[in-house]
């Protein structure tokens, strides 16, 4: 690592107290969840929590709490912080919400306030700003990866040095049609822009590649998306994106957000090589190292190229490749459509070892058809091997491969015995189908057991990336969120089902389900059922909470104690409205039911939202008794050859009130 860079952007006591927030040891003072997947290593671990235990996460004890509405679907994970000062409101612990609706939410993450701390819009639809739709206009399209539209679709990162948070949203200005991508620097106590922010993203290299413009290849605010999750490190936030024509990676100075001082291309003198991991966050190890896996591409590295397809690569702090790893079958994954890069790498504690995986099956992967998890030493990556892989290990994974990336845990069994184990969550053979969530031992010569050591008895149909949570060695947790369709499903109706398993006790080679949340069924309906689920969403857990990022609201689960009053459970928490005829009205019955302990009274009930005047609703609401049912019909008459989206909003007095139902429509000529 080039320590005169590290000067440029921050001081010494600034990267040390940054080194020690990504790399906190087990049971030193909670500083938060502030970056995707918990720590730079992306290993998903709370060695710090207290409260959650396998003794009381259970259906009776655990369970769902409250919810917070908001106004996009949440592909973003939760980050919490614990005692901001929030000008006039006091000191409050924190969760930061981002949607794809370009909106920032700072929420109280005890429930203690239903409305947001404060919100941050970054559009304007009166001036004609607005998110990206994944149709942008009669002429363009770009990826539908995320439907219907992109607004904040990566994991900001908090600096908690300088109370800030970093993120990048994407908005399109309608009378101009002109798309922009921007980085801001948010006060976390405020949402105030800061460090000379907001930035317009820009930028080019020198490439042959697809669309090569006399010599340069220029970065597209449009095609190129940004869904791997930010890196804070060195003094720099860097950020990733994938597009039709490139992978990208750039850095900033965390301090002069205007200061933009590398970018690295993937495919300079090729195309594709997108750089996303399903959301995951750039990696880095404790010696500053980033690393990135990288899509299907061209490649060419091993004979002199600057192509790095169905690669892992390691960069310095001015994004120079320093090593990578290339699979032997790289040249059947790139014409098969079996990336590297839908998953992220994770870097092992304390061994010199990262481990990714992306991917995989027939063609490729054969005796048996699976994907396969490379185990890779950080020291010296092995390039490429046209013959056999350069890896620690190879280990047989998913059937149909990885939208997902590994978590992490080390402690002690029920025995006392010292475990390390890995767990990951894939897909099955076909499209409809998913995969277990696997534990795999790491033992003491730091190679994974060659078999899962266990599994859940339930499958992830789009896969997952699990968290886990512990008191030091102890009390450790797998915490997952299914998502019940199929990872192609655009965009989902199924509520996410959050799993909970103990991390380090099985029972026969099955993973100990400590908690669901369809277990608790009351009056014909699920107590703990939350909103409509996205793929790639990860489970956020802080000071005895979970949190479970979902398409129309955040749901907090936690120790349910002593709680009374009324509840609000949605027949259909979102719902989508097959395509009509432009000014053909369609009409859909919704339930809504009080699943609490007292009488919900409603106050209102309302359209809302982008597209609310071509939605309209009646409705039988008012006053429920507990188990009781109402229902609002909602008409949706399409005025456009489009995807239109809006929101039934319910003010009540339950806790989180106002409760939504996310809708979306889709007129045709």
């Amino acid at each position: 690592m080039n320590r005169n860079t590290l000067k440029q952007f921050v001081g010494a006591g600034m990267l040390l107290a940054l080194v020690l927030v990504c790399f906190a040891p087990a049971n030193a003072q909670f500083a938060g969840v502030l970056t995707q997947h918990n720590d730079v290593a992306r290993t998903g671990q709370n060695p710090n929590e207290t409260i959650l235990t396998p003794a009381n996460v259970n259906s009776a004890t655990f369970g769902k709490l409250f919810s917070y509405s908001v106004d996009g679907q949440i592909y973003a994970q939760p980050l919490y912080v614990p005692n901001v000062n929030i000008p006039s409101l006091g000191v409050h612990n924190v969760v930061y919400v981002e949607t794809q609706n370009d909106s920032l939410y700072a929420f109280d993450a005890d429930g203690l306030q239903s409305t947001p701390l404060f919100q941050v819009s970054f559009i304007n639809p009166a001036a004609g700003i607005l998110p990206v739709p994944c149709k942008s206009d009669g002429n363009t399209d770009i990826s539908c990866g995320v439907y219907p539209i992109y607004g904040i679709n990566s994991t900001p990162v908090v600096d908690p040095t300088t109370n800030t948070i970093y993120l990048v949203t994407r908005t399109w200005n309608t009378g101009l049609n002109k798309f922009y991508q921007t980085l801001h620097a948010l006060d976390i106590t405020t949402g105030a822009e800061k460090f000379n922010g907001p930035l317009n993203i820009s930028g080019g290299v020198a490439g042959t590649g697809a669309g090569s413009k006399n010599g340069i290849i220029y970065w597209d605010p449009l095609a190129d998306v940004q869904r791997a999750g930010l890196l804070e490190l060195n003094g720099a936030i860097y950020v990733g994106w994938a597009g039709a024509q490139h992978g990208w990676i750039m850095g900033f100075s965390a301090a002069n957000v205007t200061k933009h001082f590398a970018t690295f291309n993937t495919t300079p003198n090729a195309q594709l090589g997108g750089v996303w991991a399903a959301g995951n966050g750039l990696a880095a190890d404790p010696a500053g190292n980033i690393y990135a896996a990288v899509g299907d591409a061209l490649f060419d590295a091993s004979t002199g190229g600057a192509d790095y397809g169905d690669s892992l690569i390691q960069l310095n702090a001015h994004l120079q490749v320093e090593q990578y790893f290339t699979p032997s079958d790289q040249s059947c994954r790139s014409g098969s459509d079996l990336d590297l890069g839908s998953g992220g790498p994770m870097v092992l504690p304390g061994l010199d070892e990262l481990l990714v995986f992306g991917k995989g099956g027939a063609p490729c992967d054969s005796d048996p058809v699976a994907a396969r998890m490379y185990l890779l030493s950080t020291q010296t990556l092995g390039g490429y091997n046209g013959t056999t892989d350069a890896s620690l290990e190879d280990v047989i994974g998913a059937p149909g491969g990885y939208w997902s990336s590994p978590a992490y845990w080390s402690g002690q069994n029920s025995s006392g015995q010292d475990v390390a184990f890995v767990y990951s969550a894939g897909t099955g053979t076909t499209p409809s189908n998913g995969d277990y969530l696997k534990m795999f031992s790491v033992g003491s010569n730091g190679l994974l057991s060659t078999t899962p050591y266990a599994q859940s008895s339930n499958t992830f149909p789009s896969g997952a990336t699990p968290s886990t949570s512990s008191n030091g060695a102890t009390d450790g947790i797998v915490w997952a969120i299914a998502r019940p369709e199929a990872i192609g499903v655009q965009p989902g109706i199924g509520a996410a089902v959050l799993y909970a398993y103990d991390a380090a006790n099985t029972t026969s080679g099955t993973m100990n389900l400590l908690y669901s949340s369809t277990q608790a069924i009351a009056g014909g309906v699920y107590r703990d059922r939350g909103g409509c689920a996205n793929k790639f969403q990860v489970p956020t857990i802080a000071n005895g909470k979970v949190y479970v990022a979902t398409q129309n609201e955040l749901d907090v689960f936690g120790l349910l104690g002593t709680q009374s009053g009324p509840g609000v459970y949605f027949g259909n928490p979102c719902y989508t409205f097959a395509a009509t005829v432009i000014g053909t009205p369609v009409s859909e019955p919704m339930s809504m039911i009080d699943n609490g302990t007292a009488a919900l009274t409603v106050s209102s009930i309302a359209i809302t939202g982008t597209n609310a005047a071509d939605f309209t609703q009646t409705n039988t609401c008012s006053s429920l008794a507990v188990g009781k049912k109402c229902v609002i019909t909602v008409t949706f008459t399409p005025s456009l050859a489009a995807v239109e989206t809006a929101y039934v909003t319910v003010t009540d007095n339950a806790v989180g009130s106002p409760h939504n139902i996310y809708l979306v429509g889709v007129g045709k000529k």
